[in-house]
């Protein structure tokens, strides 16, 4: 195959798994910031401390995550069929991404959370702020470098699940290489589609760190 038979191939692969990524990162934190939170909250000694929340919040979240990811996407083709319509196609892939990833956040920000100096917990308690203030005053904005540092690292790992999905019709490089390298015995094709990914995660890293010393950066000149 030649490199202008390759480009098209390449670029259209590149934007379905950065629209993939992207969108899926979005729906994780969405679910799983929350989710992260109460696992703190409910947690022994926590704000809202409640033992069976905690529980099935952490068998859920423990569930989530031990289930092979490529297990997982076949799992949920009728979930994913009544979604969005259809289980084949970049948007599609969105939900088991999303699903796979939901749970792998979850515990990245409940690390993150329990890593915030109880003191200041305890300062804005004595002085009558409520659970949704410390959290929202508190707890997050304490947290906020690690975790930017979990969303880059969830971003890292849906990018693998994206190659992964292109195993069931999810298109991305991962569709591309097997249809056009692994299949057609095309090791060029491959070797590229392997270069592209890894560039797109060195990206996603660089990006990530860079964040991350910012924010360490200001909250140490507030301080």
């Amino acid at each position: 195959m030649t490199w202008s038979e390759m480009q098209p191939l390449l670029t259209q692969g590149t934007v379905d798994t950065l629209y993939m990524v992207l969108w899926s990162a979005l729906v994780t934190v969405v679910g799983g910031l929350p989710l992260g939170v109460l696992l703190v909250l409910t947690d022994k000694g926590g704000l809202l401390q409640n033992t069976v929340v905690n529980k099935v919040i952490g068998v859920i979240v423990n569930i989530g995550r031990s289930l092979p990811f490529i297990i997982l996407l076949i799992a949920l083709i009728p979930f994913t069929t009544w979604v969005v319509g259809t289980f084949i196609g970049p948007t599609a892939m969105i939900v088991p991404l999303a699903v796979g990833a939901i749970p792998f956040f979850a515990r990245l920000v409940e690390t993150a959370i329990r890593e915030v100096d109880h003191g200041l917990v305890e300062a804005v308690q004595s002085m009558g702020g409520s659970i949704p203030t410390i959290v929202r005053k508190v707890l997050l904005p304490q947290a906020l470098p690690s975790l930017v540092s979990g969303v880059t690292t969830t971003l890292i790992v849906l990018i693998g699940y994206s190659a992964m999905a292109g195993a069931v019709g999810g298109e991305g490089l991962g569709s591309k290489a097997v249809t056009y390298g692994f299949q057609r015995f095309d090791n060029q094709f491959m070797l590229i589609t392997v270069a592209l990914l890894i560039v797109i995660v060195t990206v996603v890293q660089l990006i990530g760190d860079l964040v991350v010393r910012l924010l360490a950066r200001r909250g140490r000149t507030a301080s």
